[in-house]
Protein backbone atom coordinates (compact mmCIF):
# COMPACT_ATOMS: atom_id res chain seq x y z
CA UNK A 1 0.00 0.00 0.00
CA UNK A 2 1.20 3.51 -0.87
CA UNK A 3 1.30 5.52 2.35
CA UNK A 4 -0.92 9.16 2.50
CA UNK A 5 0.47 11.71 1.01
CA UNK A 6 1.22 14.51 3.83
CA UNK A 7 1.35 18.55 2.70
CA UNK A 8 4.11 19.94 4.55
CA UNK A 9 3.81 23.44 6.61
CA UNK A 10 5.59 25.00 3.88
CA UNK A 11 3.40 24.33 0.93
CA UNK A 12 0.53 24.95 3.26
CA UNK A 13 1.63 28.63 3.85
CA UNK A 14 3.43 29.17 0.20
CA UNK A 15 -0.54 27.79 -1.42
CA UNK A 16 -2.20 30.58 1.51
CA UNK A 17 0.03 33.31 0.54
CA UNK A 18 -0.87 32.61 -3.17
CA UNK A 19 -4.16 32.59 -2.40
CA UNK A 20 -4.16 35.28 -0.87
CA UNK A 21 -2.43 37.38 -3.38
CA UNK A 22 -4.87 36.49 -6.04
CA UNK A 23 -7.75 37.28 -4.26
CA UNK A 24 -6.03 41.21 -3.12
CA UNK A 25 -4.73 41.33 -6.66
CA UNK A 26 -7.89 42.45 -8.70
CA UNK A 27 -9.05 44.57 -5.65
CA UNK A 28 -5.92 46.56 -5.48
CA UNK A 29 -6.51 47.07 -9.53
CA UNK A 30 -9.81 48.01 -9.17
CA UNK A 31 -9.40 50.33 -6.41
CA UNK A 32 -6.29 51.98 -8.47
CA UNK A 33 -8.64 52.05 -11.49
CA UNK A 34 -11.48 53.53 -9.57
CA UNK A 35 -8.72 56.18 -8.22
CA UNK A 36 -7.51 57.19 -11.28
CA UNK A 37 -11.51 57.87 -12.63
CA UNK A 38 -12.19 60.31 -9.56
CA UNK A 39 -8.19 62.17 -10.26
CA UNK A 40 -10.14 62.34 -13.48
CA UNK A 41 -13.11 64.00 -12.41
CA UNK A 42 -10.71 66.10 -9.70
CA UNK A 43 -9.40 67.65 -12.75
CA UNK A 44 -12.25 68.04 -15.10
CA UNK A 45 -13.99 69.65 -11.88
CA UNK A 46 -10.79 72.35 -11.15
CA UNK A 47 -10.63 73.42 -14.63
CA UNK A 48 -13.83 73.49 -15.99
CA UNK A 49 -14.80 75.73 -13.14
CA UNK A 50 -12.27 78.15 -13.71
CA UNK A 51 -12.40 78.44 -17.81
CA UNK A 52 -16.15 78.86 -17.11
CA UNK A 53 -15.65 82.12 -14.97
CA UNK A 54 -13.11 83.37 -17.17
CA UNK A 55 -16.32 83.40 -19.86
CA UNK A 56 -18.78 84.49 -18.17
CA UNK A 57 -16.57 87.35 -16.69
CA UNK A 58 -15.80 88.72 -20.48
CA UNK A 59 -19.64 88.34 -21.31
CA UNK A 60 -19.92 90.99 -18.69
CA UNK A 61 -21.19 94.95 -20.66
CA UNK A 62 -19.07 96.28 -17.46
CA UNK A 63 -15.55 95.15 -16.29
CA UNK A 64 -16.02 92.65 -13.97
CA UNK A 65 -13.40 93.06 -11.16
CA UNK A 66 -11.91 89.58 -10.00
CA UNK A 67 -10.52 91.24 -6.44
CA UNK A 68 -13.75 93.14 -6.00
CA UNK A 69 -16.73 91.11 -7.40
CA UNK A 70 -17.54 87.89 -5.49
CA UNK A 71 -17.64 84.81 -6.99
CA UNK A 72 -21.28 84.32 -7.05
CA UNK A 73 -21.73 87.82 -9.24
CA UNK A 74 -21.42 86.02 -11.67
CA UNK A 75 -24.32 83.56 -10.97
CA UNK A 76 -26.55 86.52 -10.11
CA UNK A 77 -29.90 86.34 -12.25
CA UNK A 78 -31.36 89.91 -12.37
CA UNK A 79 -29.00 93.23 -13.57
CA UNK A 80 -29.48 95.32 -10.34
CA UNK A 81 -26.99 96.99 -7.51
CA UNK A 82 -26.37 93.92 -5.01
CA UNK A 83 -25.00 93.90 -1.43
CA UNK A 84 -25.30 96.96 0.66
CA UNK A 85 -21.89 95.86 2.64
CA UNK A 86 -20.31 96.63 -0.66
CA UNK A 87 -22.57 98.20 -3.26
CA UNK A 88 -21.62 97.27 -6.53
CA UNK A 89 -23.98 96.84 -9.87
CA UNK A 90 -23.96 93.54 -10.91
CA UNK A 91 -25.10 91.79 -14.31
CA UNK A 92 -24.38 88.65 -15.58
CA UNK A 93 -25.71 87.72 -18.80
CA UNK A 94 -24.22 84.11 -18.82
CA UNK A 95 -25.44 83.39 -15.75
CA UNK A 96 -26.92 80.24 -16.09
CA UNK A 97 -23.61 78.51 -17.62
CA UNK A 98 -21.85 79.90 -14.22
CA UNK A 99 -24.82 78.38 -12.11
CA UNK A 100 -24.55 74.82 -13.83
CA UNK A 101 -20.42 74.84 -13.76
CA UNK A 102 -21.10 75.84 -9.67
CA UNK A 103 -23.23 72.24 -9.99
CA UNK A 104 -21.00 70.23 -12.17
CA UNK A 105 -18.32 71.65 -9.84
CA UNK A 106 -19.85 69.74 -6.56
CA UNK A 107 -20.70 66.21 -8.25
CA UNK A 108 -17.11 65.94 -10.11
CA UNK A 109 -15.49 66.72 -6.09
CA UNK A 110 -18.02 64.76 -4.78
CA UNK A 111 -17.25 61.37 -7.38
CA UNK A 112 -13.84 62.64 -7.18
CA UNK A 113 -14.12 62.15 -3.17
CA UNK A 114 -15.99 59.17 -3.41
CA UNK A 115 -13.52 57.16 -6.11
CA UNK A 116 -10.81 57.93 -4.32
CA UNK A 117 -10.90 56.03 -1.33
CA UNK A 118 -8.07 53.91 -1.82
CA UNK A 119 -5.90 56.86 -1.93
CA UNK A 120 -7.15 57.99 2.07
CA UNK A 121 -6.20 55.29 4.54
CA UNK A 122 -8.48 53.74 7.46
CA UNK A 123 -9.42 55.57 10.51
CA UNK A 124 -12.00 58.58 11.60
CA UNK A 125 -9.80 61.74 10.59
CA UNK A 126 -9.94 60.03 7.25
CA UNK A 127 -13.32 59.03 7.00
CA UNK A 128 -14.18 61.87 8.32
CA UNK A 129 -12.33 64.76 6.04
CA UNK A 130 -14.30 62.42 3.22
CA UNK A 131 -17.40 63.06 4.94
CA UNK A 132 -16.68 66.76 5.15
CA UNK A 133 -15.64 67.16 1.46
CA UNK A 134 -18.72 65.43 0.50
CA UNK A 135 -20.92 68.03 2.26
CA UNK A 136 -18.86 70.75 0.52
CA UNK A 137 -19.26 69.45 -2.53
CA UNK A 138 -22.98 69.33 -2.15
CA UNK A 139 -22.73 73.06 -1.39
CA UNK A 140 -21.70 73.79 -4.47
CA UNK A 141 -24.96 72.03 -6.06
CA UNK A 142 -26.73 74.31 -3.32
CA UNK A 143 -25.13 78.04 -4.52
CA UNK A 144 -25.87 76.93 -8.40
CA UNK A 145 -29.25 76.10 -7.76
CA UNK A 146 -29.84 78.54 -6.08
CA UNK A 147 -28.17 82.30 -7.03
CA UNK A 148 -27.74 84.55 -4.20
CA UNK A 149 -29.99 87.00 -5.44
CA UNK A 150 -32.43 84.28 -5.29
CA UNK A 151 -32.22 83.26 -2.22
CA UNK A 152 -29.87 84.86 -0.51
CA UNK A 153 -30.04 82.93 2.68
CA UNK A 154 -29.63 79.38 1.03
CA UNK A 155 -26.90 80.67 -1.06
CA UNK A 156 -24.90 81.79 1.93
CA UNK A 157 -25.41 78.18 3.66
CA UNK A 158 -24.04 76.46 0.23
CA UNK A 159 -21.01 79.12 0.98
CA UNK A 160 -20.52 77.99 4.50
CA UNK A 161 -20.72 74.93 3.69
CA UNK A 162 -17.92 74.93 0.77
CA UNK A 163 -15.66 77.28 2.61
CA UNK A 164 -16.53 76.17 6.24
CA UNK A 165 -16.73 72.70 6.47
CA UNK A 166 -15.03 72.07 2.98
CA UNK A 167 -11.96 73.61 4.50
CA UNK A 168 -11.86 71.78 7.72
CA UNK A 169 -12.27 68.58 5.70
CA UNK A 170 -9.18 69.82 3.77
CA UNK A 171 -7.70 70.40 7.08
CA UNK A 172 -8.91 66.67 8.25
CA UNK A 173 -6.94 64.96 5.13
CA UNK A 174 -3.86 66.90 6.66
CA UNK A 175 -3.79 64.29 8.75
CA UNK A 176 -4.46 61.41 6.60
CA UNK A 177 -2.70 57.87 7.68
CA UNK A 178 1.18 58.47 6.71
CA UNK A 179 0.99 54.80 5.23
CA UNK A 180 -1.81 56.21 2.57
CA UNK A 181 -1.27 58.43 -0.61
CA UNK A 182 -2.73 61.35 0.31
CA UNK A 183 -0.86 60.84 3.87
CA UNK A 184 2.42 61.08 2.33
CA UNK A 185 1.55 64.63 1.31
CA UNK A 186 0.56 66.12 4.75
CA UNK A 187 3.14 68.96 4.54
CA UNK A 188 1.29 70.19 1.28
CA UNK A 189 -2.08 69.94 2.69
CA UNK A 190 -1.63 71.22 5.87
CA UNK A 191 0.03 74.39 4.32
CA UNK A 192 -3.11 74.39 1.84
CA UNK A 193 -5.41 74.13 4.66
CA UNK A 194 -3.89 76.78 6.89
CA UNK A 195 -4.31 79.14 3.93
CA UNK A 196 -7.95 77.94 3.10
CA UNK A 197 -8.74 78.26 6.95
CA UNK A 198 -7.28 81.54 7.29
CA UNK A 199 -8.66 82.97 4.38
CA UNK A 200 -12.39 82.13 5.33
CA UNK A 201 -11.92 83.19 8.70
CA UNK A 202 -10.77 86.62 6.88
CA UNK A 203 -13.51 86.37 4.23
CA UNK A 204 -16.78 85.86 6.62
CA UNK A 205 -15.46 88.39 9.00
CA UNK A 206 -14.95 90.81 5.72
CA UNK A 207 -10.99 91.50 6.56
CA UNK A 208 -9.53 92.72 3.68
CA UNK A 209 -5.54 91.93 3.51
CA UNK A 210 -5.62 93.67 0.76
CA UNK A 211 -6.24 91.52 -2.19
CA UNK A 212 -9.91 92.60 -2.49
CA UNK A 213 -13.04 90.57 -0.75
CA UNK A 214 -13.32 88.99 -4.23
CA UNK A 215 -9.51 87.30 -4.20
CA UNK A 216 -10.09 86.59 -0.58
CA UNK A 217 -13.07 84.49 -1.44
CA UNK A 218 -11.29 83.06 -4.23
CA UNK A 219 -8.29 81.80 -1.81
CA UNK A 220 -10.93 80.55 0.65
CA UNK A 221 -12.88 78.67 -2.10
CA UNK A 222 -10.49 77.25 -4.28
CA UNK A 223 -7.47 76.35 -2.72
CA UNK A 224 -9.27 73.19 -2.30
CA UNK A 225 -9.08 73.09 -5.94
CA UNK A 226 -5.44 73.57 -6.07
CA UNK A 227 -5.37 70.40 -3.83
CA UNK A 228 -7.24 68.11 -5.67
CA UNK A 229 -5.02 68.91 -8.88
CA UNK A 230 -2.04 68.21 -6.62
CA UNK A 231 -3.24 64.79 -5.38
CA UNK A 232 -4.89 63.94 -8.63
CA UNK A 233 -1.34 64.46 -10.10
CA UNK A 234 -0.50 62.38 -7.18
CA UNK A 235 -2.90 59.65 -8.24
CA UNK A 236 -1.22 59.46 -11.44
CA UNK A 237 1.90 58.82 -9.95
CA UNK A 238 0.71 56.64 -7.68
CA UNK A 239 2.06 52.97 -8.78
CA UNK A 240 5.03 54.34 -9.66
CA UNK A 241 5.92 57.15 -6.59
CA UNK A 242 3.40 56.31 -4.00
CA UNK A 243 1.79 52.73 -3.76
CA UNK A 244 -1.65 52.86 -3.00
CA UNK A 245 -3.56 51.41 -0.03
CA UNK A 246 -6.03 48.78 -0.48
CA UNK A 247 -9.46 50.07 0.68
CA UNK A 248 -10.26 52.94 2.90
CA UNK A 249 -14.23 51.94 2.99
CA UNK A 250 -14.02 51.72 7.19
Amino acid sequence: MNSPSTSHPENRTSASISASASATAPASVSASRAARIGAAGWLVAAVQILVVQLVVAAGWDTVYSWAEYNISDLGNVHCQDWDDTRLRYVCSPLHGAMNASFVVHGVLLLAGTLLTGACWGRGRIAVGARVLLTISAGGWVLVGLVPADVDENLHVLGAMLIMGLGNLGLLCAGFAPVDSLFGKLRLITLAMAATAVLAAWMFFGQHDPGIGMGGLERVAAFTLDAWVLVMALAIGLGNRAFPMTGSSSR
